[in-house]
């Protein structure tokens, strides 16, 4: 299949390589013509523009928006939405709001153009691990664009179909789902994320305690002088908490058993406010999702080791810097 990428960061670019890799094509752009130069000599079709990367395509189109969440995914699809043309399709595969996939999707709709919201988690990693995918739009459209779905995806990765779910006729083994209609796949990825807050300040805290086991303010017989970096390497094997999340907390205990590079500073992605909004208006307690976004609001003004830990937890997925000081 022809399709066309617009956005060249951290997982645009990786996706389309992963695409490509897979016998795709892809014609690509990005606001930095290096990126779509860098890309060009990876194999694949360079546009200078918007435009050209709609012409570059035949009908069907199918255009895959990997930008920013807000504004530089609201300017894209409504640029998209004036150069396509009915039975198109655009896929916004980025963090966006699933309130905000049903009004561009209805905006799309009116003109004829199918609009899939595609969350899509696996980070810096994807390229070779796979991307989980979280899909919403309607049946023909998600339909027309699976075997990219199946491109990106993991696939079963040696993970065997949970005990029950033999006779269930269901992509989600091999790492993608439709999940509903359009904004279902983005409202799954909110909640996804917001768990993801709540694991990863679990770790944090729980690593900073033990870090804390030796300080001179206890017993003497009760100090212990622990080696994080062996704990995370231990836990990771037999382990009930053993995860990814442990997994890269381990890579990243081993690189730098201090965390000194890192100052603790947080960044939220909006995912986790997106949230704890969706479970005030259903009336679902989360005391424990929301004291995790409400702890890196508090990281933007004290740090502690549990916050360096957040923030290398995020480097290690998802390739994100820590801001620097003015």
């Amino acid at each position: 299949m022809r399709i066309g990428m617009v956005g060249l960061g951290k997982m645009g670019a990786n996706m389309a390589r992963r695409l490509m890799k897979a016998g795709h094509e892809c014609v690509v752009t990005d606001l930095s013509p290096d990126a779509v130069t860098a890309m060009e000599r990876d194999g694949a079709t360079g546009a200078e523009s918007l435009q050209a990367l709609v012409g570059a395509l035949s009908a069907p189109r199918v255009v895959w928006v990997m930008v920013p969440a807000g504004a530089p995914t609201e300017q894209t699809v409504a640029s998209l939405g004036a150069l396509l043309s009915p039975g198109d399709i655009v896929i916004d595969g980025g963090n966006s709001w699933f309130k905000d996939d049903v009004r561009r999707g209805t905006a799309l709709g009116a003109r004829g153009i199918h609009f899939i919201d595609a969350g899509t988690s696996g980070g810096v990693w994807g390229a070779d691990r796979g991307y989980c995918l979280m899909v919403g739009g309607a049946v023909d459209a998600v339909a027309h664009i699976e075997p990219i779905l199946e491109a990106l995806a993991p696939g079963e990765s040696g993970i065997a179909p949970s005990r029950g779910r033999a006779s269930k006729a269901s992509t989600a083994h091999r790492g993608y789902l439709h999940c509903g209609p359009i904004g279902a796949g983005h409202f799954v990825k909110m909640i996804h994320n917001g768990i993801e807050y709540g694991m990863m300040q679990a770790f944090a805290e729980g690593f900073d305690i033990m870090r804390h086991a030796g300080d001179a303010t206890l017993s003497a017989e009760h100090r212990y002088a622990l080696d994080l970096a062996d704990i995370a390497e231990l836990w990771r094997r037999g382990s009930v908490v053993s995860s990814w999340l442990l997994d890269l907390s381990a890579i990243a205990l081993a690189e730098d058993p201090d965390l000194a590079e890192y100052t603790g500073f947080v960044q939220d992605s909006g995912e986790g406010r997106w949230t704890i909004l969706a479970a005030i208006e259903e009336a679902v307690p989360a005391e424990v999702l929301s004291a995790s976004l409400y702890a890196r609001f508090r990281s933007r003004q004290d740090h502690t080791f549990a916050e360096k830990m957040l923030s290398a937890m995020r480097k290690q997925f998802g390739g994100h810097v820590e801001p620097r000081k003015a």
